[in-house]
């Protein structure tokens, strides 16, 4: 009986932290949402949610919740994540200089592709396309960038539009190279997400470019997150930091995808 209440409070608490992901990535959620979405019922949905509010991480409303530090973080334009950031603005360096004058590439939501986009400035005749607010509005006041925005949904944590109608903004258009952002990079598994709605963004992102460069902190290898957006062997190019090991770098090689460590 013990060993039973034991393994359910594990999967409750695993399950509780990946519903903190979905929130961090969304800004909130239904109860019935998050009762499809994670196989249980919209009581114990309830139950995860008044945990989740008594650590201090969101605030309950009726039929959901939303996390707590979503109007402030959106007030001041900042991301919410923001770990590991130096590992990011080096990331971002280096993936910067891999992008010519008169080149037209698409910038993925997220904190690295953010400092991907930090490091062009210098670069001249770049046509950036991108569904995240926080880039177009770093770049949109530089006559040598031309920026696009998609349409969508908008969501907060991220500064990002999202859901089918951005999506379907990349339709028709070409990119010289993709710059994109993931949660979580499982060699075997390949990549995934916390969000749904921002997988069919990707895959359009990705069918509209003719080079597919992962911007990554080693932090996210190994790691699975809810949503799955494929194989690794998508991609061309990782640009990640140090922390990657001798084994994940060549395994990471050994599928086809060029990997350049930022220092």
């Amino acid at each position: 009986m013990k060993d039973k209440k034991t393994k359910s409070r594990g999967l409750g608490e695993t399950r509780r932290k990946k519903m903190l992901e979905w929130l961090r990535e969304e800004g909130s959620g239904r109860v019935q949402v998050l009762a499809k979405a994670f196989g249980v019922s919209e009581v114990t949905i309830r139950q995860d949610l008044e945990k989740l509010e008594a650590e201090n991480h969101v605030v309950r409303e009726h039929g959901g919740a939303y996390l707590k530090s979503v109007p402030e973080q959106v007030r001041a334009m900042t991301l919410e994540h923001q770990e590991n950031r130096e590992a990011k603005h080096k990331i971002g360096l280096a993936a910067a200089a891999l992008v010519q004058d008169g080149e037209t590439i698409i910038l993925d939501s997220g904190s690295t592709t953010t400092e991907v986009a930090a490091n062009l400035f210098g670069r001249k005749e770049i046509t950036v396309i991108t569904n995240a607010l926080n880039i177009a509005l770093m770049l949109g006041g530089d006559r040598n960038f031309d920026v696009h925005m998609t349409g969508g949904h908008f969501k907060a944590p991220t500064l990002s539009l999202s859901g089918e109608r951005s999506a379907d903004y990349f339709n028709g258009l070409y990119a010289r190279r993709l710059f994109l952002a993931t949660a979580a990079l499982d060699i075997k598994h390949g990549l995934s997400y916390p969000s749904l709605s921002d997988i069919a963004v990707k895959q359009a992102m990705m069918k509209s470019a003719e080079s597919i460069c992962l911007v990554a902190d080693s932090s996210k290898i190994g790691l699975r997150s809810f949503c799955v957006l494929g194989g690794l062997e998508q991609v061309d190019m990782l640009v990640t930091d140090s922390g990657i090991t001798r084994e994940q770098q060549q395994q990471i090689e050994d599928i086809g995808v060029e990997v350049i460590i930022a220092s």
